[in-house]
């Protein structure tokens, strides 16, 4: 609410975003990644502190009626209690109550002459009182005499349990104990028992004789009353009472004849000063309820609602259990607080409690949650916690100070209960913070170091893919959603202060004395008289009572307030009484000097010091002990690991393993899967499977001479979205290998035609377990494969051949609630063509482009959260509108290579817009890649608005552009996260070496310019390490870069964005799970002479996979994150903007004449068994060792061949996979 406040100043309501150098945003981003990389000590710490707050709750508070003044506060209830001074109203009392306080030394007032001297002053005050049984219904009442001394019979006719007249009266005392004998008070032996064992008796009106209305100034242990410095005698009368008024004239005489034995206070024995009190025991009514489910379910409902766009279908129940845990904790140890300080809580009703603080909490644990989503993945997980705490805390303790003060205010202005209800709002305010800061973000680091937040970072790069399909565009839901989607200037930012001003106000109005419209009542007659204290009792100063009169009354609780309004008031739920001062009694040679003063804590709290504190600390370490255990055990691998989360500031962002011991000859293809399984296919006809996150690997089962179980010669590859399923598509058939079984499933013989497919994705099937297989022809046909049948349904596209194919989901036309598979492909001719799936058909639909768009067509991008796709041409990109084929705009761009666009969006939602966008691509001249970033001008704009709820509405708005270059990017990719990440070739920056020996330069060139290899092949998987680095010449150094262009995007020079690494570090790695994965290190297999890069294929959201001779090296930016394989949907279909093939990638050769080539002599089977994967053992093959290296046929046994008139052009144009064309 501050930021309101603030808005004229301002000229904004958002909340000050601190820049990164802020002195405040450091210290609170350094205490935030400490806090995330010591989780084992911050959460067993955090719990600790929950623990030594909650223990003592159990001890500190009691719901036994009779209980609640023994040393321990009273849990609130559902009622509304009080008793509040009314100051001058002018009000008829229903009761007045008079008393006298009988004193013996400080303290000492359970002595035996002090109760033996109160009975007689009591004796004297109302007559005999022994065994007192009022009870005469039929007792006749004489006519009251202002003069006359009542006696027994009279006095009893007019008591109250006789029937409620304007006469009656009754009266407490705590010698009923002892039935008012002085034989029973001179026969105990120990009085101080006496008093505990009937502090549960009630008096003839059924009002229990509770320590709080009979005694002052108590002291207890263990919760029983060991001392007490007043008897008190209470009358209560109504006006015409003859006993009251015999109480009043008795007293006078009492203060003139014993002044012998007593020290009289007032010295006349008249009580002339007397102030209204309202008591209140007030049920929550019907109107206090409905309020209350309101609030609650609102609250609740905005919880889930919140929790329910973070996407993390793992982690949304344990979020929501860690945000009403630290609510939980807050208010116990909130409650623990004010019983340790003696606050009473008990007069609000309990359910108002919770509330208020989860109104406050709430929003800044999801304020929390969306910062660490924001931040970027590829940073360590303590630097994410630390850069999302630093970027929120200010927020948080401003709007903590904020509420803190205000509750001041209003604790000032407030009636005493609802002033301590203030007070534990406060309490609960600063604890709330204490806990997000320790226990929520330990949790929350918890969280992203088990990846159970995976699918929740993802929404964040990942949003703009059909977040918001099933928006339902009607009534409040949709406000709701605008609310959290920042589509309208409220903001729930204010929504815990509302919640407490709001209930402050009706509580303040239970005790207003009017019952319609009583917080406007009270607001309007406010005045200083009722905030103004009453003033302290003189008597506290000249006898040094230990309790005054007025906190007495205060003390009296909510049970005792009922059972007077039952006596007095039958039917209602409040009285108003007149209080008098009491007059005060104290005993002739009494020692009032306090021997030390009122206790400042609960008195249970020193009995659980003095009793609880060895078993407390025994459980306390244990359940420390338990915990910090457990998070080790829970993070054991994540500390200790080398590949955890946690590391230095200094780490370097890109990391490089390598996957080994799986191929002899080069990886010609890739493909990878979302759940991080890779697919790797050589050139020795072997298929590798890799499962990153597991680091296990597999091998599919090929043989050869079987037609029916090798899927070679491979023309592409997919895996469905579990990772169960992988397809292989050749010439003629597809074949499909059970990932999990590692088996093969079925073959079916389909003719794909002479060229390698356009794309090939699985789709869902209702019908079927196995997913469909789609193969887009290059023809311009398409295929749907149903394996499980098996069938085969063939569907036309374009008349022409195609040149380019993506698949993509999209909303459903008919039904916001679902998405369908689409295609978008490209022809020769530059037509384009829009596919969807209408039922078991698919309906190819041509998009009608003006002429100057529809001319060098050959990439496409769809967008499809902005229900849009990008049309890249030789010179500019256009942004088309899907449902109408209109151009929305277009970017101008240099002269593109064919195939190399990629894009990156950032837009927090569909339907707040695209609030930057990133065109790169590669020069088709020089060979730089180009990076051209367009930005909106003002900062807190949006260059591009589309809203599903109005498809027709699309606007592109002012923009500025920032064009960077990269010279010698070699292959790159952009990744989810929004950076690029590439393999090059260093420039060398130093002069030549010496050239290598001839042997070497033998082994290492040929004329068909076939890769060069190493000349000494051991074993792939017992052979012994070889340091190739020796023999690799200084300009073939391989590095791996990236550039984080997102977090400078005004940065004009790339160099500043990047950081690179070697591809081949120093030594180092080891073999895990059959994978040898190497961190830091030169393979220690053997290892082929790299000319040229293999396949490059995205892997995740951070890291790509790249072939590198005969291995694979993963590329991470970052801490990859992998999605979790879950069952299939109708609406859940392609996961990423496919390009081309799902993820396949291979190596192009260049060369391109057709001539005829003689094969060298082959090695171990390398030109045949070893070939291109072209066919059986006697097919085609490229020699392995040979100096000529040419295409032959050859057989399994190395046998040289003659060639057969085919080039490499012919063959490797099959091969053609990805982006390169």
């Amino acid at each position: 609410m501050i930021w309101y406040l603030l808005y004229p100043l301002r000229g904004t309501t958002e909340a000050p975003v601190l820049a990164p150098t802020h002195p405040l945003r450091k210290a609170f981003s350094r205490y935030g990644t400490w806090a995330a990389r010591h989780v084992e000590t911050v959460l067993p710490l955090s719990v600790a502190s929950i623990f030594l707050l909650l223990y003592p709750f159990f001890f500190l508070y009691t719901t036994d009626a009779t209980n609640i003044t023994s040393g321990v506060s009273n849990l609130p209830h559902h009622v509304w209690t009080d008793a509040r001074p009314l100051g001058e109203a002018i009000i008829e009392p229903d009761v007045i109550m008079r008393s006298i306080w009988v004193h013996g030394s400080y303290m000492k007032a359970l002595e035996r002459d002090v109760l033996l001297g109160a009975l007689e002053l009591q004796d004297e005050l109302l007559g005999p009182t022994t065994d007192f049984n009022p009870r005469r219904p039929k007792a006749t009442r004489p006519p009251p005499s202002p003069l006359k001394d009542l006696d027994r019979d009279e006095r009893d006719a007019y008591h109250i349990i006789n029937g409620l007249t304007p006469q009656s009266w009754f009266f407490h005392s705590p010698l009923q104990y002892w039935s008012g004998s002085v034989d029973n008070i001179s026969n105990d032996r120990d009085i101080i028992s006496t008093v505990n064992a009937r502090k549960r008796q009630s008096t003839s009106v059924n009002v229990t004789l509770r320590h709080s209305i009979v005694f002052s100034g108590k002291r207890f242990e263990e919760r029983r009353l060991v001392a007490a410095d007043a008897l008190v005698i209470t009358l209560i009368h109504l006006r015409d009472s003859p006993v009251g008024q015999q109480w009043v004239r008795k007293l006078e005489a009492l203060a003139n004849n014993l002044r012998d034995k007593w020290t009289i206070i007032p010295e006349d024995g008249r009580s002339t000063s007397s102030r209204l009190y309202e008591f209140q025991f007030r049920p929550m009514s019907w109107y206090d309820w409905i309020i209350l489910t309101i609030a609650y379910s609102l609250t609740l409902l905005y919880l889930l609602f919140s929790l329910s766009k973070l996407r993390a279908v793992k982690s949304r129940l344990g979020l929501m259990i860690t945000i009403l845990a630290q609510i939980v904790a807050s208010i116990g140890s909130s409650f623990t607080v004010c019983a340790i300080f003696k606050i009473d809580l008990s007069r609000v009703p309990s359910y108002a409690y919770p509330l208020v603080v989860l109104a406050i909490s709430m929003e800044n644990s999801l304020r929390l949650i969306n910062a660490v989503i924001m931040t970027s993945s590829t940073i360590s997980i303590g630097s994410r916690i630390g850069e999302a705490f630093g970027a929120t805390a200010h927020t948080a303790v401003a709007n903590r100070v904020q509420n803190l003060l205000i509750l001041f205010g209003l604790s000032r202005i407030t009636v005493p209960g609802v002033a301590a209800f203030c007070t534990f709002a406060a309490v609960a305010t600063i604890f709330d913070f204490f806990y997000m800061a320790t226990f929520f973000l330990a949790v929350l680091s918890v969280d992203v170091r088990q990846k159970e937040l995976i699918e929740l970072e993802k929404a964040s790069v990942k949003r703009h893919k059909g977040a918001y399909n099933g928006h339902i565009s009607n009534g409040w839901v949709d406000v709701l959603r605008r609310i959290r989607l920042g589509e309208v200037t409220l903001s729930t930012r204010v929504a815990g202060t509302i919640v407490v001003l709001g209930f402050v106000l009706i509580a303040q109005s239970h005790y207003a004395p009017e019952s319609r419209l009583q917080w406007l009542h009270w607001i309007a007659t406010l005045r200083s008289a009722d905030i103004v204290p009453p003033p302290r009792s003189s008597l506290l100063v000249d006898i040094h009572q230990a309790r005054s009169p007025t906190s007495w009354l205060r003390l009296q609780d909510h049970e005792t307030a009922r059972e007077v309004i039952k006596v007095v008031k039958p039917l209602a739920h409040s009285y108003v009484a007149r209080v008098f001062e009491p007059v005060v009694f104290v005993l002739k040679g009494s020692n009032r000097t306090p021997g030390s003063g009122e206790p400042y804590f609960l008195p249970a709290v020193y009995d659980f010091v003095n009793h609880e504190i060895p078993r407390f600390v025994v459980v306390l370490l244990t359940v420390v002990a338990t915990l910090r255990i457990f998070t080790k055990y829970l993070l054991g691998d994540e500390f200790t690991g080398p590949g955890g989360p946690d590391h230095p500031d200094d780490e370097p962002l890109l990391s490089v393993k390598t996957l080994s011991q799986a191929h002899t000859l080069d990886v010609m293809s890739l493909a990878a899967s979302p759940a991080g399984h890779l697919v790797s296919v050589g050139l020795d006809r072997v298929v590798q499977i890799w499962d990153i996150p597991s680091r296990s690997s597999s091998q599919v089962i090929s043989q050869p001479n079987s037609h029916t179980a090798s899927p070679f010669p491979v023309w592409g590859m997919a895996i469905d979205d579990e990772s169960r399923w992988l397809a292989f598509v050749s010439s003629d058939k597809v074949m499909l290998w059970d990932i999990e079984q590692q088996s093969w499933n079925s073959s079916m013989q389909v003719d794909v035609g002479p060229h390698k497919p356009e794309a090939v994705f699985f789709t869902p099937d209702r019908a079927n377990t196995i997913p469909s297989l789609v193969v887009v022809k290059r023809d311009g046909t398409m295929v749907e494969v149903e394996t499980e049948v098996p069938e085969s349904k063939k569907f036309t596209i374009c008349k022409t051949p195609l040149t380019w194919a993506v698949a993509f989901a999209e909303s459903s036309p008919s039904t916001q609630f679902t998405t369908q598979q689409s295609i978008l492909t490209a022809s020769k001719k530059n037509c384009i063509h829009l596919v969807r799936r209408c039922g078991d058909s698919w309906v190819s639909t041509e998009v009608k482009l003006s002429e100057r768009a529809a001319k060098d067509v050959h990439s496409l991008i769809p967008l499809p959260a902005f229900s849009a796709y990008l049309i890249g041409r030789s010179e500019a990109v256009d942004l088309v509108d899907i449902a109408s084929g209109d151009i929305v705009h277009t970017f101008w761009t240099e002269a593109m290579r064919r195939g190399s666009l990629r894009h990156t969006l950032s837009c927090q939602t569909a339907q707040s817009g695209l609030t930057s966008l990133i065109l790169s691509y590669v020069n088709s001249q020089t060979g730089d890649l180009v990076i051209h970033t367009y930005l909106p001008k003002d900062d807190n704009d949006t260059i591009y608005s589309y809203n599903p709820s109005e498809p027709l509405r699309r606007l592109w708005g002012e923009t500025k552009e920032i064009t960077r270059r990269i010279v010698n990017p070699g292959k790159w990719e952009t990744l989810a996260n929004g950076r690029i990440v590439g393999v090059r070739q260093r420039v060398p920056h130093k002069p030549k070496e010496p050239e290598p020996p001839s042997s070497l330069m033998a082994s290492a060139t040929s004329s068909s310019g076939l890769r060069r290899r190493s000349s000494v092949m051991s074993d792939r998987l017992t052979g012994p390490t070889r340091n190739l680095r020796n023999t690799v010449p200084e300009n073939d150094v391989w590095e791996a870069w990236v550039m984080d262009h997102l977090n400078s995007p005004d940065q004009l020079d790339p160099e500043v964005s990047m950081e690179a690494i070697p591809l081949n570090p120093p030594p180092g790695g080891a073999l895990v799970d059959g994978i040898a994965i190497q961190s830091n290190g030169s393979p220690h297999h053997e290892n082929l002479m790299i000319s040229e890069l293999g396949p490059l294929v995205k892997l995740g959201t951070s890291s790509v996979a790249v072939g590198f001779g005969n291995l694979v090296k993963i590329i991470s930016v970052g801490h990859e994150h992998f999605d979790q394989p879950s069952p299939r949907s109708n609406n859940r279909l392609a996961r990423k903007d496919h390009v081309r093939n799902f993820g396949a990638g291979s190596r192009r050769k260049k060369e391109k004449d057709r001539t005829v080539a003689n094969g060298g002599s082959g090695s171990n089977g390398s030109a045949g068994y070893h070939g291109l994967a072209g066919g059986p053992a006697n097919g085609y093959g490229t020699g392995g060792g040979g100096v000529g290296g040419g295409l032959g046929l050859g057989t399994e046994n190395g046998v040289a061949g003659r060639g057969r008139g085919e080039s490499l052009s012919s063959i490797y144009d099959d091969w053609e996979w990805g982006q390169e064309r």
